[in-house]
């Protein structure tokens, strides 16, 4: 008579498989404290602009006023859009139901915004402006202002990414039942102290 053992749960193996299992959690905290940061750039030069009337070139943001050429550096720019679609991609798979369908919702949006930005970095390195311009130019750039357009962009990648996180942490039974990741943790300790 042969007995087959129950099988055991193995942790995921792999970098991806952590991400999105015993480290989703942390690794969308790091992620959304880099997403914060970055609007913190973004609120910093707006105000300077508008708050201060500061000319487009003075308003540096915050890092910007220590050091300027960051502000200028077109690999500055895209190393965040960079960063950005690539830390939407890793931790998708560690969303289910509804927060799945913003969190990938956002990650469409940033990669046009990344679309954009490498065609102005690629300007910037090459000397070969698109538009007949002077100066590097994106395409939604024929329409609006660079400093309006990327406030946008980022306006509109972060509410969905925000919508996301909410259902995540705020899973139905349904996706509660589904999810696989160290949030589910955290969504019992919340249903703990709701019932308590």
């Amino acid at each position: 008579m042969t007995t087959h053992a129950a099988p055991s749960r193995r942790a995921p193996q792999g970098l991806l498989a952590r991400l999105n299992n015993s480290s989703h959690r942390a690794a969308l905290n790091t992620f959304m404290v880099v997403v914060l940061a970055h609007w913190a750039e973004h609120i910093a030069q707006a105000y300077q602009i508008w708050g201060l009337g500061r000319p487009i070139p003075k308003a540096r943001g915050l890092l910007g006023q220590e050091f300027p050429w960051l502000v200028t550096s077109e690999w500055m720019h895209y190393g965040y859009a960079l960063i950005m679609i690539i830390g939407l991609f890793l931790l998708r798979p560690g969303f289910v139901g509804r927060g799945r369908t913003w969190w990938t919702v956002a990650l469409g949006i940033q990669f046009w915004h990344h679309i954009e930005h490498l065609l102005l970095l690629l300007q910037a390195q090459t000397g070969h402006f698109l538009f007949g311009k002077a100066v590097p130019t994106s395409v939604l750039q024929l329409v609006f202002p660079r400093v309006e357009l990327h406030l946008f962009y980022n306006t509109i990648v972060f509410i969905p990414m925000v919508i996301a996180m909410y259902y995540h942490l705020r899973p139905n039974r349904q996706e509660l039942s589904a999810m696989t990741c160290s949030c589910q943790h955290a969504v019992h300790r919340h249903e703990a102290v709701a019932a308590a």
